[in-house]
């Protein structure tokens, strides 16, 4: 079940996901904020600033496929959804907002169609948008399915606001789809100032406990009206539940007769969780969860929601998943999951988490290159694509000098440390096409003098010449101070790599850590553990 697929999140929804599958989707789409997020790749001490590449732009434009996206709408058979949508485009027109939400709903209506009838659904954006999404949301699933809207505090106050008030938070669209939707509840942990003015007592054996009034604070109740000890009130216990919970020795009395009963300690949840969310810290920058993603989101904030709405052995679907904490938070909780994401950036950064995280773990990965065909067909569609899917291949840092298009030689990094000096550098040269030469191997020895790097690898779709292979033995070893050489320059095809008959080669006593970010080590977790 435990799927990771790379492509269009409608066509994978469409073509791969059946009808009633899902237990749980938590999605947290672009927010149409009009800005480049880039996914920064840190460098080792010693090295050039980080590396940055854009991993999205989030920006949505009214054309010819936002069109044809309008008319498929106009055209399924919810006519809730195609009457507001059409009420939503007289009134805002074919503008940036229009394209982003017919871009949502689309695939919304394809979320409730695998959403399971004891389903839910997280939608995670920002206030730019949250009131149109809202408005699409009750069309798709029925305004009386709507359930909560939770606001996270994402960041800490800012201090720059000149003209208006801080904008720290995001907003959690929470919908069910049917009555009998899961539901686990979540319960914040008692504040220490709680339970100091209040679990004073505590009996032989270290359990702790407060008085609770046993009277009832609804006077209107005639059937718990009764004398209790010589005191009638209003209570909140029927009287043979009073007279069991007496006999107990669960009752104490005041002075004047008036009974309490205890309230253990280990028998209270907690206070439950309300729709404001401030106990989850943002991601900040020394955070060792962070692995340079954009939007990545706290694995709590994640681990919270799958908890509350869904049991292990459900299935839980992220259709924007970008660096996977969905399904990080899914794996350590032992539910199924399934992850989409339209690049092989996410793609590739998730397969490498899952396997940091959780070392046994097994899992497929659908729609990323399988063999030279496939491989031909991804670099003729999308040439930053295969790119960044041949970095992966060698375990690189893809790189394009933070914008697409900027073509200094380099395709990749990686570093590696054999000595106790600085970091050093490999540079990687992706070739896509059919027409390579000569002259290609001696342009990466150039930027490998340029750059000061110790080791280039040149990864091809086609078969080198002679002539390649000559250069590349003529430009020598590097000589290593573990006491072994390697090739100066290294000829790898995506053929050889694709069938693990050719790795690159050299010393790393870092295990690769200088070139990602490794995520921790997990354990996994049983039951509702991590609820409180």
């Amino acid at each position: 079940m435990n799927k990771l697929y790379f492509g269009d999140n409608l066509d994978i929804l469409r073509e791969h996901i059946k009808d009633e599958t899902i237990d749980l989707v938590y999605l947290d789409p672009p927010f149409n904020s009009k800005r480049d997020y880039n996914l920064l790749f840190k460098s080792p001490k010693g090295h050039a600033a980080d590396a940055q590449i854009t991993a999205f732009e989030d920006s949505w434009h009214w054309g010819e496929q936002a069109e044809r996206e309008f008319g498929d709408l106009l055209r399924q058979p919810n006519t809730d959804v195609a009457e507001m949508m059409r009420a939503l485009r007289g009134f805002l027109g074919e503008n940036d907002m229009m394209a982003y939400l017919t871009m949502m709903a689309n695939r919304l209506l394809e979320l409730n169609r695998v959403l399971k009838s004891t389903g839910s659904i997280y939608l995670h954006c920002d206030p730019l948008a949250s009131h149109y999404l809202k408005i699409v949301l009750d069309a798709v699933f029925g305004k009386e399915s709507f359930v909560n809207e939770i606001i996270w505090q994402r960041s800490l106050p800012h201090g720059n606001i000149t003209k208006k008030y801080g904008a720290s938070h995001d907003v959690i669209l929470f919908y069910k789809k049917g009555d009998d939707a899961i539901w686990n509840g979540s319960f914040l942990g008692h504040r220490e100032q709680y339970l100091k003015d209040f679990y004073k007592f505590k009996e032989d054996d270290g359990r702790v406990y407060r008085l609770i009034s046993c009277i009832n604070p609804n006077p209107n109740r005639p059937n718990l009206t009764y004398e209790w000890n010589g005191v009638t009130k209003v209570w909140k216990f029927t009287k043979e539940r009073m007279q069991r919970m007496h006999d107990e020795g669960l009752i104490v009395y005041s002075k004047n007769g008036v009974p309490s009963y205890k309230g253990y300690l280990d028998t209270m949840k907690g206070t439950p969780m309300q729709d404001m969310w401030t106990d989850i810290s943002p991601l900040m920058g020394v955070s060792n969860e962070r692995l340079g993603y954009p939007t990545q989101k706290p694995l709590a904030l994640l681990e919270r929601i799958i908890n509350a709405s869904s049991n292990p052995g459900d299935v839980v679907l992220d259709p924007f998943c970008g660096c996977g904490t969905a399904i990080h938070a899914a794996e350590k909780l032992q539910r199924n999951w399934i992850g989409i994401d339209i690049t092989h950036l996410a793609i590739s950064l998730i397969e490498k988490r899952l396997r940091d995280a959780f070392p046994s773990i097994e899992f497929e990965v659908e729609g990323t290159p399988k063999d030279l065909a496939d491989a031909r067909s991804l670099a003729e569609i999308d040439k930053y694509q295969f790119q960044w899917w041949a970095c992966s291949l060698v375990n690189a840092q893809p790189y394009q000098g933070k914008k697409k298009g900027a073509d200094s030689g380099i395709d990749g990094l990686i570093f590696f440390q054999d000595d106790a000096e600085a970091a050093k550098k490999i540079i990687v040269s992706v070739k896509g096409g059919e027409n390579i030469n000569v002259a290609m191997i001696r342009d990466l020895k150039g930027v490998l003098e340029r750059e000061k790097a110790e080791i280039g690898i040149f990864v091809t779709l086609a078969e080198p010449s002679k002539p390649m292979v000559t250069e590349a033995v003529a430009a020598g070893f590097y000589e290593s101070p573990v006491g072994k050489s390697y090739p100066k320059i290294q000829i790898l095809t995506i053929e050889e790599l694709l069938h693990k008959t050719k790795r690159p080669e050299y010393p790393d006593l870092t295990m690769g850590s200088l070139t990602f970010k490794k995520a921790q080590k997990e354990k996994k977790m049983s039951g509702q553990e991590g609820m409180f």
